[in-house]
C-alpha cells in the first residue's frame, strides 16, 4: 500500500494503480519502454492494473511477463467500463492514470487521478478530471514511488 496524508487534500491509502493502455503507457500499441521498471517496482507496493479497448491487438502481447492485470474492455461505453472497474476495486483506494475521453471518468472517481500528456495528446476534460497532469507517464509513475512528491503537488 502507498500511504500519506495531504494537508488540504486528505489521506490517500492506495492499494491499487489502474493505467489506461494506449496513449498513457503504450504509443501505437508498443510499451513504452521506461514504464517497465516501474511497474515492476510499484507492483510490490500495489496491484497494477491495465484497462484498454485493445485498439492496436498488441495489450496481451507486449504486458506478457509483467506483474499486472490487464482487462480488455468489451466495448463501448468505454468511459462507464472504466469507471465500472474501479468502483469494484474500491475507488477510494485507487489511483488511475489515463490522457483519453475514455478515462475521465476513472479519473474523477478514483482517490488520486493523474492525466497525462504524451505524444497521443490528451482530452481536455479528462485533463479537467485530474487531481494532478503529468507530463509524461514517468513523471506519473515516479509520483507513485516517491509519494513526497504528492504531497508537495496537492497540499494547500
Amino acid at each position: 500500500m502507498i500511504a500519506i496524508d495531504i494537508p488540504g487534500f486528505g489521506h490517500l491509502a492506495l492499494r491499487h494503480l489502474v493505467l489506461d493502455f494506449n496513449g498513457t503507457i503504450a504509443f501505437d500499441g508498443v510499451l513504452l519502454p521506461e514504464v517497465v521498471d516501474r511497474i515492476i517496482n510499484l507492483s510490490l507496493q500495489i496491484g497494477v492494473h491495465v484497462l484498454t479497448a485493445n485498439t492496436t491487438g498488441t495489450c496481451a502481447s507486449v504486458l506478457a511477463g509483467l506483474p499486472l492485470t490487464v482487462n480488455v474492455l468489451d466495448g463501448p461505453p468505454e468511459d462507464e467500463a472504466k469507471l465500472s472497474y474501479v468502483k469494484k476495486l474500491g475507488a477510494a483506494s485507487c489511483a488511475s492514470v489515463g490522457n483519453g475521453a475514455n478515462d475521465r471518468l476513472m479519473l474523477e472517481a478514483c482517490a488520486l487521478g493523474i492525466a497525462v500528456i504524451g505524444p497521443e495528446c490528451t482530452a481536455a476534460k479528462t485533463l479537467a478530471a485530474a487531481d494532478i497532469v503529468a507530463p509524461d507517464i514517468t513523471a506519473a509513475l515516479d509520483l507513485l514511488l516517491h509519494p513526497v512528491r504528492l504531497l508537495a503537488t496537492l497540499r494547500s
